[in-house]
């Protein structure tokens, strides 16, 4: 049986997808089949097994497995899904154990041939509890390594990889501190990395924050807020990396939006001399709230540089909120973004000693 790998992390959002696709990428230079899944489904495409509706893939082993050209035999269903009716079944019937899950998944697992099964873990050390499937469960059930992967914000992030630590035990492979600060890279890598590894958590990357895997298309924007779309309507997949606020005076706003790029700005509907401002810099997606409907001269110019303009009920302050909780919370599924993460990948990690363990071929420079 070819053997398994787990990618996990402590905490929702990591970036575990940045580290599957360019793990996976490695490996298929390597010559590696790969085989991949995540035994529970966090975004459904299809019926759940247990409705015998069909096999359940989650959107995000479809994008990873298009991304890397996989065949349909080299994605492997989930085993349940995190949808909340399904949790709350599952609660009220007091089930916290896997059933044939394990059986299902161990078939899955043997049924491949040599190669890789490379399986994306819930989001935390805790989420999946319920199933019998958390990410500790799922390294002991099929006694897989794993490969960790947590946000780094200081030192104070060191207790919950301890905590991964105590969880898994020798099963952990390997860490990759993500979303540094970079100007704190060469620090980290000369000063934290050898005491992590001194506490027995080996360190096999550091991966910088970066603005265009946090980001968000406008109309992912365009979802969260509801939001009416009043011109370009085919440009809502442009990627929105930072947000401004227009509240300033025209003057300031100016030199403000010059230092920024790729923004989404938000600002009254009645604010027009900021609004044409902001068309005249590095915005993505221009956002009104409050009363008033655009003068038409705004419109046209909209539409004439290709931004989306976007008119929402909300006020500026809840209009930002909701804004800033989409960076860095939604999934990779954009092409551009995929390349990128590939590239860091490659870039900051080492996976030499991951490869050895598993006895695969080292991957070709």
């Amino acid at each position: 049986m070819a053997p398994t790998l787990l990618i996990g992390s402590c905490q929702p959002f990591s970036g575990k997808s940045a580290v599957v696709l360019g793990l996976a990428r490695q490996l298929l230079r390597a010559g590696v089949a790969v085989r991949f899944g995540k035994p529970l489904a966090s975004a459904p495409e299809n019926g759940e097994p247990a409705t015998g509706d069909g096999p359940l893939l989650d959107a995000d082993v479809r994008f990873v497995g298009a991304t890397l050209r996989l065949s349909d035999d080299q994605l492997l269903p989930s085993l349940y899904s995190l949808e909340l009716a399904e949790v709350h079944r599952r609660l009220l019937a007091g089930e916290l154990q896997p059933g044939d899950g394990y059986d299902r998944l161990q078939a899955l697992l043997a049924a491949g041939g040599p190669g890789l099964n490379l399986l994306e873990a819930p989001g935390s050390l805790v989420e999946g509890l319920l199933y019998g499937l958390s990410l500790p469960q799922l390294a002991h059930g099929l006694d897989a390594p794993v490969l960790l992967v947590e946000l780094w914000t200081d030192v104070r992030s060191v207790d919950a990889l301890l905590a991964a630590r105590a969880a898994l035990g020798e099963r952990l492979a390997g860490v990759v501190l993500n979303g540094v600060d970079p100007d704190r890279l060469a620090d980290l890598r000369q000063e934290i990395v050898p005491a992590l590894e001194r506490l027995g958590i080996p360190v096999l990357g550091v991966m910088p924050r970066s603005p265009l895997l946090r980001s968000v298309t406008v109309e992912e924007l365009v979802r969260r807020l509801q939001a009416e779309v009043l011109c370009s309507h085919d440009r809502l997949d442009l990627l929105v990396e930072t947000l401004s606020i227009g509240a300033m005076n025209v003057n300031s706003a100016m030199e403000f939006f010059r230092r920024r790029r790729n923004m989404a700005v938000v600002t009254g509907a009645d604010r027009t001399d900021i609004q044409l401002a902001a068309l005249e810099a590095s915005t993505q997606c221009l956002i009104l709230t409050g009363v008033g409907d655009p003068l038409p001269q705004l419109v046209t110019r909209a539409e004439e540089l290709d931004v989306p303009l976007l008119k929402v009920e909300h006020d500026t302050l809840t209009t930002v909120e909701v804004i800033e909780q989409a960076f860095g919370h939604v999934r990779l599924h954009e092409a551009v973004k995929a390349t990128y993460a590939v590239r860091l990948v490659e870039e900051h990690c080492n996976f030499a000693s991951l490869f050895q363990r598993l006895a695969l071929p080292q991957p070709v420079a």
